[in-house]
C-alpha cells in the first residue's frame, strides 16, 4: 500500500505539473518530493525509535540505490539516458555539494546549525533560479530548465485544480503510514532473524522504499525525459539528506559512526562523480554504461555483507 500511494502520488504531481507548464527540472524536483516520502519517513521512524544504524543507513543505502536503478537500470532498460550540459553541471554541482555537507554532519564533524547554513547557501539560490523559470532565468542558465511543455489552459486557470491536488492528501497519510510500519516490522523481523540493523537499513529498507522513484524514473526515460529524469534522482538524494538527516539531527543524536557509516559515504560520492561523468559524455549514459553503474551497487551491497559477516 505504500509503495502504490507513493507511485500514484508521483504520477499525479507529474500530470498535474506538466499540465501547468513546469519546466522539466523542476517538475523533477517536485517528483522526488512526492516519490521520497518512503525513505524520509521510514529514516525518521527508524531515528525516533532509537536504532540509528538503520535510520542513517536508509538514506545512504537509498541514495546509492537511486543512483543504481533510477539511471543505470533506466539507461538498460530504455537504451539510454541524455541530459543537456547546463541541467547537468547545476543539478550535479548541488547534489554533490549537498552529500559533502551532510556527510560531515554524519561523521559528527560539522553541527546541526552549521551544517543548516551551509545547506541553505546550496539549496537557496538553487530552488530562486527553479522559482524564477526560464523566461527570467539568466542567459547561461537558459537550457538548464529542460524541455518546455506548453501549459493546459483549464488547469492554469485553476478550473480543475482542486481535484487533483486533493487525492494527494490520502496518499500521502498513507505513505507516512505504511513507512512508520515498515520499519517496526523490519526491526521486528532482523532481532527475530539475528540480521544486524544496517543491513536492514541499507540494503532492505532502502531498496524497499525506493521502488517508487525507480518506476518514476524508468517512466521519464521512456520519455525521453532525460532532465526531468537527472533531476529527480539528484534531487532525491538530496532530499533524503536534508529531511532524512539534518533536520532530525537537531531533535534526536544521530550517534557514533562506525567506519562501515565512512565507506558508505565514500562510496554514495563516488557514485554520484561516476554518474555525472558518464552523463556529460556527448551520447550520455547508454546501455553498457548502465551496467556499468549496476555492477558499482553490486559491490556496495557485497562490501555490506562481508562487513557485517566478519
Amino acid at each position: 500500500m505504500t509503495l502504490a500511494a507513493a507511485g500514484f502520488f508521483a504520477r499525479r504531481l507529474d500530470r498535474v505539473g506538466l499540465r501547468l507548464g513546469l519546466p522539466e527540472t523542476l517538475l523533477g524536483l517536485l517528483t522526488a518530493l512526492a516519490a521520497d516520502a518512503p525513505e524520509v519517513s521510514s529514516a525518521i521512524a527508524a531515528l525516533v525509535r532509537g536504532a540509528h544504524d538503520v535510520g542513517v543507513g536508509v538514506v545512504l543505502g537509498s541514495n546509492v540505490f537511486n543512483l543504481a536503478a533510477m539511471v543505470g537500470l533506466s539507461a538498460l532498460l530504455c537504451g539510454g539516458i541524455r541530459i543537456r550540459r547546463e541541467a547537468l553541471a547545476v543539478e550535479g554541482a548541488v547534489g554533490i555539494a549537498a552529500t559533502l555537507v551532510v556527510g560531515l554532519l554524519i561523521l559528527t564533524l560539522l553541527g546541526a546549525w552549521v551544517t543548516l547554513a551551509l545547506l541553505a547557501l546550496v539549496l537557496v539560490p538553487y530552488i530562486s533560479l527553479l522559482a524564477a523559470g526560464p523566461a527570467r532565468a539568466p542567459r547561461p542558465l537558459e537550457r538548464f530548465f529542460g524541455e518546455p511543455h506548453r501549459p493546459d489552459h483549464v488547469l492554469a486557470h485553476g478550473e480543475r485544480a482542486l481535484v487533483p491536488a486533493l487525492t494527494l492528501l490520502p496518499a500521502l497519510a498513507i505513505i507516512v503510514g505504511g513507512s512508520i510500519g515498515m520499519v517496526d516490522a523490519a526491526l521486528r523481523l532482523a532481532n527475530r532473524w539475528s540480521v544486524p540493523d544496517v543491513i536492514v537499513g541499507i540494503v532492505v529498507l532502502a531498496i524497499l522504499t525506493s521502488l517508487p522513484n525507480a518506476f518514476t524514473a524508468a517512466r521519464l526515460a521512456f520519455q525521453g525525459r532525460g532532465s526531468a529524469l537527472v533531476s529527480e534522482t539528484l534531487n532525491s538524494n538530496t532530499v533524503n539528506l536534508v529531511f532524512g538527516v539534518s533536520i532530525p539531527a537537531f531533535f534526536i543524536a544521530l550517534g557514533s559512526t562506525s567506519a562501515l557509516t565512512g565507506f558508505d559515504l565514500a562510496w554514495l560520492l563516488l557514485m554520484t562523480s561516476a554518474v555525472l561523468l558518464l552523463l556529460a559524455r556527448p551520447r550520455g549514459v547508454g546501455r553498457s554504461e548502465g551496467v556499468a553503474i549496476l555492477l558499482l551497487y553490486a559491490v556496495f551491497v557485497a562490501v555490506q555483507i562481508v562487513a557485517e559477516s566478519t
